[in-house]
């Protein structure tokens, strides 16, 4: 079982998510996936929504540079 970044308990919530969705026959199954996959590209778009957001106040605020790779190299090596 994936256990990455979860706490026990949570580890054992997805455990019992996927043993449940393990009994439901395979049409059941697959509604589920599809489900959660259009669940997961909403929630993408929604993540990239929030960081354009954040893209442009800093834009707007004057927090961001622009330049060539190499203007951007060039700042990083003089840190």
């Amino acid at each position: 079982m994936l256990k990455i970044g979860l706490s026990s308990m949570q580890a054992s919530t997805v455990g019992n998510i996927l043993e449940a969705i393990s009994v439901l026959d395979f049409e059941d199954q697959l509604f589920v996936v599809e489900t959660l996959q259009k669940r997961m590209v909403e929630l993408r778009r929604k993540q990239i929504a929030l960081r354009i957001q954040e893209a442009e106040e800093n834009y707007r605020l004057g927090k961001v540079r622009s330049g060539t790779v190499a203007d951007l190299m060039m700042d990083s090596s003089d840190d």
